[in-house]
């Protein structure tokens, strides 16, 4: 979710908070040092901001994933019919 909010290009943290409803304060803070160590974002000072901002955007590596995002996006669209079938004989539904 965080490479796809960061998609469009950098943002702030209380912007990707906003975008990023689903995912608490806690657990974006402790992933975005994460990611930043795995080289897939990146943490930068915003020029002129009075109040220490910083922003993040994702690398060039970290920009690879959005092809592999969107594979599985495509093969969870055309294997739905399946998923959901599955899903349904597992929990014994008719």
């Amino acid at each position: 979710m965080i490479v796809l909010c960061l998609q469009a290009g950098p943002r702030r943290f209380g912007v990707l908070r906003r975008h990023l409803r689903p995912i608490s304060a806690k657990v974006l803070a402790e992933s975005l040092p994460a990611m930043e160590r795995d080289g897939l974002v990146h943490r930068r000072p915003i020029d002129g901001a009075g109040d220490g901002g910083v922003e993040y955007e994702l690398t060039p590596l970290g920009s690879t994933l959005l092809d592999l995002i969107e594979h599985t996006r495509a093969w969870a669209r055309s294997h739905l019919g399946e998923w959901s079938r599955a899903r349904d004989e597992f929990d014994g539904v008719s």
